[in-house]
């Protein structure tokens, strides 16, 4: 059967906004385990467009900026921390994936824990507070 998202690797790729996003991209792959797919700098220090894998998922980053695009979007420090969205990821191993972050000095939100639903799961902030969830539960499975 045929579907409008075809058969690409991975059909959704979240896409963050940063200030720093060198440092955003630094962070995410030392604490989170993300690896970079592809990181094109704008020439003027910042980040035009990265592309960070995380298992056959991927998220999209750039600095953020005062163009139409950046117009429609805010970052977390400009409404106290809320967010409307958050990034999810599947890690087999929450309890070390949460050591990791712990260790790189994630701000955590919800401690590690056994949800009802199954597997374990926690939630931090990287440092320009966007929010993550981390979690070993497979919606798949």
């Amino acid at each position: 059967m045929t579907t409008a998202a075809g058969n690409p690797r991975s059909t959704i790729h979240p896409t963050l906004r940063y200030r720093d996003a060198p440092a955003a991209i630094e962070w995410l792959c030392a604490a989170l385990g993300f690896a970079r797919h592809a990181v094109h700098e704008d020439g003027q220090g910042g980040i035009a467009h990265a592309q960070l894998s995380f298992g056959n998922g991927l998220i999209m980053l750039s600095t953020a900026r005062d163009d139409a695009w950046g117009q429609r979007m805010v970052l977390p420090g400009e409404v106290g921390g809320r967010q409307t969205q958050c990034c999810c990821l599947f890690a087999a191993d929450a309890a070390a994936h949460y050591t990791r972050a712990l260790a790189h000095g994630a701000e955590i939100v919800d401690p590690l824990t056994t949800q009802d639903y199954g597997g374990q799961g926690y939630s931090c902030r990287d440092p320009e507070g966007h929010l993550w969830w981390i979690g070993s539960y497979d919606p798949w499975a």
